[in-house]
């Protein structure tokens, strides 16, 4: 898998701004990425050094369509904390 592939997108809502404080950053990546790749993406990415990397699958919600229920599909989310100092400059503006 390419670098590139492994993050899919910021996750910007407010729990994951009250985390910037923190230094820690969140973001939808693929499912088969695991911590390495996705820290070797993070660093390469935004030209921040990594050190640490956590990682979750959230569970698809169950939707309802007419009388179905059909579930929603799962995805990976990683909170990534950044050395003391630096910034994604990306997520300052949210």
């Amino acid at each position: 898998m390419h670098l590139y592939e492994v993050l899919r997108r910021p996750l910007i809502t407010e729990k994951s701004t009250a985390l910037q404080m923190l230094n820690k950053y969140a973001f939808e990546v693929a499912k088969d990425a695991n911590k390495p790749m996705i820290k070797q993406a993070v660093e390469k990415a935004f030209d921040v050094e990594v050190t640490a990397v956590n990682v979750i699958v959230v569970r698809g919600k169950r939707r309802n369509r007419g009388r179905q229920q059909l579930p929603a599909h799962s995805w990976k989310k990683a909170i990534v904390t950044l050395k003391p100092g630096d910034t994604i400059e990306f997520f300052e503006g949210a």
